[in-house]
């Protein structure tokens, strides 16, 4: 089986990402972002989506100091 490719946070056109590709792009363990679900301590709120997390991509950016791209509809 061939490894995922992580897509570059500037160049990511989904709204929400796994845990895993979100761990990487924070250089923090899944853990460490499950555990902000869990107990809401962390500086970002994942959505829940059929009993996972899914984690805003706008708020990864923001977090990291990334220009966020406004879309039509939030003008």
């Amino acid at each position: 089986m061939a490894a995922k490719t992580i897509v570059p946070l500037e160049q990511e056109t989904r709204s929400a990402i796994p845990t895993a590709e979100a761990a990487h792009h924070l250089s923090r363990s899944t853990a460490t972002l499950q555990l902000w679900a869990c107990k809401s301590t962390g500086p970002l709120k994942p959505l829940r989506v059929g009993g996972r997390l899914a984690w805003p991509v706008a708020d990864l950016k923001r977090l990291m100091g990334l220009a966020v791209e406004v879309s039509e509809a939030q003008m």
